[in-house]
């Protein structure tokens, strides 16, 4: 259920120790508000999502294993 409420994030990241542009797992929290819409035969329909607040944990780089040198990529440079 959780893709549903999921926003295609334009943010980009960089490991400046090694230089991964690319590989990254990252931490999420996200609160969402949505209408539960339930059929009379149990069937749910999620309407209306809207993203209460997002925060993103955690960035670490898959390459080094290490997010101590993970920033963020600023959308005007990329």
């Amino acid at each position: 259920m959780a893709s549903r409420y999921r926003t295609w994030v334009t943010i980009r990241y960089r490991c400046t120790a090694c230089g991964n542009l690319t590989r990254f797992d990252v931490v999420e929290t996200t609160t969402v508000r949505a209408f539960h819409h339930f059929t009379v035969g149990g069937e749910l329909t999620i309407e209306s999502p809207e993203v209460v607040r997002h925060t993103v944990e955690s960035v670490d780089c898959r390459w080094c294993g290490h997010g101590r040198s993970v920033e963020v990529i600023d959308e005007a440079t990329a």
